[in-house]
């Protein structure tokens, strides 16, 4: 199923892979994960929805701390309720990419992941799509400071409450306030889900090595890359899509890998990436700005001057 890419791109010879993400359909062999993931990833459009449009509660929390009284801090409270309601929502779905995840990552890395991302071409869509997700909801989260005021606010509220034994009905308590107030402490959070996730898939489960998840996050990565490169889709939404699951795959194998993404032996093509970003029409800077941002490897003295250059 795999198409040659021609040309040669930043200095490598481009992947032997062609992932056709506009058409490709599960296998039989495919259809039993492929079900299992696509039953989480189809909540994500919504998801990203109420993510973009959540507006917060800042005029309510401004007023009760600045004019405080019963009345006020009244509809506070009441505005931040369904406000944290949806924000609860958000971590339930991050509970739920936790568990299908190293589903996907068995599949697809338990025999060589070249062969399997080239005959799996569903899976390895879906593989992009989480990373496509991850990086939408990393994006708006991080512009949107009225997530974590209004979850701050929710606790310090709570805790008051709890001392005048007013708390009896709220459902959100201790435990799963405090894993949330984690989970939205991180700019990134889906990502670190994503990372934290895989560390301890691989560090409990023997059948998958760890380099198998790295040639396989490597090579999405590159094939990714190269198609864009290459021009092998007209459609701007598609070309886009192949940029954040290039953009996700650089970043987990970041993560993953000893000397990370951006070390001279890399096997990413990661001039070749950044180059692509920088130059393509629409805007990628909230992409540029997850791989300055969100990789762990990128300032070490190994990485190369060039590439730290690069993304300055």
């Amino acid at each position: 199923m795999g198409k040659i890419i021609g040309a040669l791109a930043g200095g490598r010879e481009p992947e032997e892979i062609f992932l056709d993400f506009e058409k490709c359909q599960p296998s039989e062999e495919e259809r039993e994960i492929h079900t299992t993931v696509a039953a989480v990833l189809n909540k994500g459009p919504a998801i990203l929805d109420r993510l973009n449009h959540y507006g917060g509660c800042e005029e309510y929390i401004r007023k009760a701390i600045t004019q405080p009284g019963a009345e006020a801090e009244e509809s506070a409270w009441n505005a931040v309720l369904p406000a944290v309601d949806q924000l609860q929502e958000f971590y339930d779905f991050s509970l739920e990419l936790e568990s299908c995840f190293p589903k996907l990552v068995v599949a697809l890395c338990k025999n060589d992941p070249k062969d399997s991302l080239a005959n799996q071409q569903a899976l390895a869509k879906q593989l992009a799509d989480v990373f496509d997700f991850v990086l939408r909801f990393d994006d708006a989260k991080l512009v949107n400071p009225a997530i974590q005021n209004d979850f701050s606010y929710y606790r310090r509220t709570l805790n008051r409450m709890k001392l005048s034994k007013k708390d009896c009905n709220i459902k959100i308590r201790d435990d799963l306030a405090n894993r949330m107030s984690l989970f939205f402490a991180y700019p990134t959070p889906m990502m670190n889900v994503l990372s934290e996730t895989t560390v301890k898939f691989l560090s409990s489960d023997s059948t998958v090595p760890r380099e198998n998840v790295t040639v396989a996050l490597a090579t999405i990565a590159n094939v990714c890359h190269d198609m864009v490169a290459q021009k092998r889709f007209e459609s701007d939404n598609t070309n886009m899509f192949c940029l954040r699951a290039m953009t996700g795959g650089i970043i987990l194998f970041d993560h993953l890998h000893a000397q990370g993404a951006f070390a001279r032996k890399s096997p990413i093509n990661i001039k070749g990436c950044i180059q692509v970003l920088k130059g393509y029409p629409t805007s990628t800077d909230g992409l540029l700005n997850a791989l300055r941002f969100t990789t762990i490897h990128l300032n070490d003295p190994e990485t190369p001057n060039a590439i730290k250059q690069l993304l300055n």
